[in-house]
């Protein structure tokens, strides 16, 4: 299947093709031997935020302490 790169370097999937891979608002894309690949991306809220906090080295007692310091600087009502 041949697709046109637009001149502002943008292409269209063909309907066809997302079909095939499911529904997805985003691509990962890489590039390999040349070609571009693009791979879907499903993302899950939850499992996204525990992967962000895992590459960041954020760990539960951190959030806790960040929640508790949070709290203390709430003004009182």
């Amino acid at each position: 299947m041949l697709i046109k790169l637009n001149a502002r370097n943008q292409i269209t999937l063909p309907k066809s093709l997302m079909q095939a891979v499911g529904p997805t608002d985003c691509f990962d894309v890489e590039t390999k031997g040349g070609q571009i690949v693009l791979t879907p991306v499903r993302f899950f809220a939850a499992d996204a935020l525990r992967a962000k906090l895992a590459e960041l080295g954020i760990t539960e007692t951190d959030t806790t302490a960040a929640v508790d310091w949070a709290r203390a600087q709430a003004p009182t009502t």
